[in-house]
């Protein structure tokens, strides 16, 4: 799992890997019109992929490496993606309509996923990032014409708001 600072190959592989995986999701995203596209996805993805390789690359090199280095790094990516995520998620509500609509929601999932992926392929797991980008990419594609045949019981509920 580490790298050493001089195997290139390695590290333009993991970095390649993730900034490919950011665009096949981000395009997706993108073609629906949602508020991050291609490029945010991308850097997203790299940019994880990136944070979990500084550790890996320093681990044994440098006096202040510690054993959980790489946990505290992804535990960080994650919050910070999550805030990321949390801006594209949109309420708006109609005076026509007492349910409000919120949208955003997959978009911020997919953002929090690609991050994820990229940290895979940073932390060379390229065999779990390839297949969670498959899933991934059936995920946002696919399932968007799945129908539960009872939800239309679930159109006609009022939404109160508590307190």
């Amino acid at each position: 799992m580490f790298i050493a600072a001089s195997d290139w190959k390695q590290i333009i592989f993991r970095l390649t890997l993730a900034l490919i995986i950011g665009c096949v999701i981000g395009i997706n995203r993108q073609q629906g019109g949602r508020p991050a596209g291609m490029r945010t996805f991308m850097l997203v993805s790299m940019g994880s992929a990136l944070f979990v390789m500084i550790p890996l690359l320093v681990e044994g090199e440098s006096p202040y490496a510690t054993t959980n280095a790489l946990s505290r790094t992804i535990q960080g990516v994650t919050t910070g993606v999550g805030f990321l995520g949390a801006g594209l998620i949109l309420q708006e509500s109609s005076p026509k309509s007492k349910i409000p609509k919120i949208k955003g929601l997959t978009t911020a999932a997919s953002i929090w996923v690609a991050a994820a992926l990229g940290a895979a392929m940073g932390c060379g797991l390229w065999q779990i990032g390839l297949y969670g980008a498959f899933l991934t990419a059936v995920a946002v594609t696919e399932a968007t014409g799945f129908h539960i045949p009872w939800s239309h019981h679930f159109n006609n509920l009022e939404w109160r708001k508590s307190g």
